[in-house]
């Protein structure tokens, strides 16, 4: 009974949200949206797990797929069930400040093809950063593992500019560089090059002396140790760098395109913040998270890909 009551709570408390938006008054204070689309979010939600709630009883992996995701999205629903009470319903909040969900969904649906735009110039600016800042990361945490001459050059320099945050190179950036997008480039770039530089050395400096030891009695060269023993067996090591520089990338991005570039997301959330206009605000960091959200899950997967050989022996 407990486990049949779990599989529909997420449609139960969609039901509960859907009535309280139609059944409950609206505040005076609060201008209705154009369309209701707090309700038709509801109305996916409801689909999707309704489905899936039936399914479940026919299908194993519709079932734990359900398991997985039943209470986090019931508690989620009825966290949006509550926000839409303190503000549309109730307008126990600054109007300003806290619009209603239907308007913070209503500039998704209507602004998105300008949105589109402003996402596809922050992706172009972060993935240009973040493959340089990469590729570099990986070169100099590669060169201080295996090379004591080239730790002694580089550490020093890894210890005093790697702590500083990216963006406190702003004015030396913003005149050093010929745009504004090649300097937040490069401050991209340099916030994912410090973690993966570090993990990056950290991963080959742990690995066992003895799969060097032994491939090199089976004859294998210097470059074949680097390549082929120690680079895979620092990778785990390696993709924390990767998560750790993901983070520091997408902090980074909004800085900078707070402050120069003239289009992107952060620039967007930037602009709508200066007219007070705390809906399109929400609508850009809900797009944020969301695009967050889906580079992690991709950094993952690609992590498992890589990885598949030393499923069982590290946990992930």
């Amino acid at each position: 009974m407990k486990k049949t009551l779990n599989t529909w709570l997420p449609v139960l408390s969609v039901i509960l949200a859907i009535a309280v938006d139609i059944l409950v008054a609206n505040a005076s204070k609060h201008t209705p949206a154009a369309q209701p689309y707090f309700i038709y979010l509801l109305a996916i939600i409801l689909t999707v797990f309704t489905v899936s709630a039936i399914a479940s009883y026919f299908n194993a992996k519709a079932k734990v797929w359900l398991e997985e995701r039943t209470l986090f999205v019931a508690a989620a629903v009825l966290f949006l069930n509550v926000l839409n009470i303190a503000t549309k319903k109730l307008g126990l909040l600054p109007v300003i400040y806290f619009p209603s969900l239907d308007k913070v969904l209503g500039v998704i649906v209507e602004d998105r093809a300008f949105l589109a735009v402003c996402l596809a110039t922050s992706g172009k600016l972060l993935s240009t950063g973040y493959v340089f800042g990469a590729i570099a990361g990986f070169a100099t945490g590669i060169a201080v593992g295996f090379s004591k001459g080239a730790a002694y050059w580089i550490n020093p320099l890894i210890r005093i500019l790697g702590p500083i945050p990216p963006t406190a190179w702003i004015p030396i950036v913003l005149i050093s560089f010929p745009t504004t997008f090649s300097a937040s480039a490069f401050l991209i770039a340099l916030s994912v090059w410090f973690p993966t530089t570090v993990m990056t050395s950290s991963g080959i400096l742990n690995v066992q002396n003895a799969y060097f030891e032994v491939s090199s009695t089976l004859g294998a060269g210097k470059y074949y140790q680097i390549f082929k023993v120690g680079v895979p067996a620092s990778m785990p090591h390696m993709f924390i760098g990767l998560f750790n520089g993901t983070c520091a990338s997408f902090i980074t991005l909004m800085t900078a395109e707070m402050i120069g570039v003239k289009n992107g997301i952060g620039w967007y959330i930037n602009w709508q913040k200066e007219m007070m206009a705390y809906a399109n605000v929400y609508a850009g960091l809900i797009i944020i998270a969301v695009t967050f959200s889906l580079l992690i899950t991709l950094l993952f997967k690609l992590r498992d890909y890589a990885l598949v050989w030393q499923k069982g022996v590290i946990k992930w």
